[in-house]
Order: structure tokens, then C-alpha cells, then sequence
């Protein structure tokens, strides 16, 4: 079975760590919905670089090690993404504004393994990815309204 991943980038401001959005995944995972494959947390400084910063000792040592070698590219500090042929390349550098701090996860979506391998069954591919606008989600209570 072959469950997409996704690249998930959370920026913060100002950021309090709390535990809880972590707890939330662990309640998705003993659910069999999704599993927290990797975090790295990064900092965007004014000038525009990119810093690693030390994750919570609660996440073990290796933590951010298998985003870490799959955005990063030896040639270029933007932190690219590889892409698959005809995709384009994603920066982490433009995902994360100047001065903040992001969360980069890589959750697995476990829910979507089976779909996927169905689809593939059937002779189907993604063509495209990509999720709806926060403003678009919530139109779509109007849409299903009619108002």
C-alpha cells in the first residue's frame, strides 16, 4: 500500500509549543488516519537564511533528520523539494517568511493508502494536488446550502 505524504509547513509569529498540536497527531495515528513521519523546525531570519533549531528532547535525537534529507539540497540553501518530471520544485524559503519560525511535518496519510492503490489498480494517477483557501473551505457551507 502506498499512502501519500505530504510536506506540511505551520508558521509562527510568536510561537507557544505546548504539546497539544502533537498530541492531536498522536491521537490521528492511533487512529490509523495519519503518522508523523518527520518535524524539523526552521527559523527565516530578516536576511532571508534558513536555520535548523534544536526540536523538543521529548521527539528523540534523530527528529528532523528525514526532512532534513529530503528538502535540502547540498547546492542551494532555499531548501528546494525534488520534484517528480513535469512537477515544479517547491522552495521552503519562499513557504516561510523573513522572521519566523515554521514547522515542516511530513505526515503520511494513512487513510489515503488504500484510494490511492485502487486508483492505481485502475490505471488512474494524480494529475494535480493542492488545497482549498481557508476562505474557500468556508464558502463551501454556502455552496452546499445553495445560499
Amino acid at each position: 500500500m502506498t499512502s501519500p505524504v505530504q510536506v506540511l509547513v505551520i508558521g509562527f509569529d510568536d510561537p507557544h509549543f505546548s504539546g497539544e498540536a502533537l498530541g492531536e497527531l498522536t491521537r490521528l495515528r492511533e487512529a490509523g488516519i495519519v503518522r508523523l513521519v518527520d518535524l524539523l523546525l526552521v527559523e527565516r531570519r530578516v536576511d532571508g537564511s534558513l536555520h535548523t533549531l534544536p526540536a523538543p528532547d521529548a521527539l528523540g535525537p534523530d527528529v528532523g533528520s528525514v526532512v532534513t534529507s529530503l528538502l535540502s539540497t547540498e547546492t542551494d540553501a532555499s531548501t528546494e523539494v525534488r520534484g517528480e518530471p513535469g512537477h515544479d520544485w517547491w522552495s521552503l524559503a519562499d513557504a516561510v517568511p523573513p522572521g519566523s519560525i515554521a514547522v515542516v511535518a511530513l505526515i503520511e496519510h494513512l487513510w489515503a493508502g488504500p484510494l490511492v492503490d485502487a486508483v492505481r489498480r485502475a490505471g488512474g494517477q494524480t494529475l494535480e494536488e493542492t488545497w482549498l483557501a481557508p476562505g474557500d473551505v468556508s464558502r463551501l457551507g454556502d455552496v452546499r446550502t445553495g445560499s
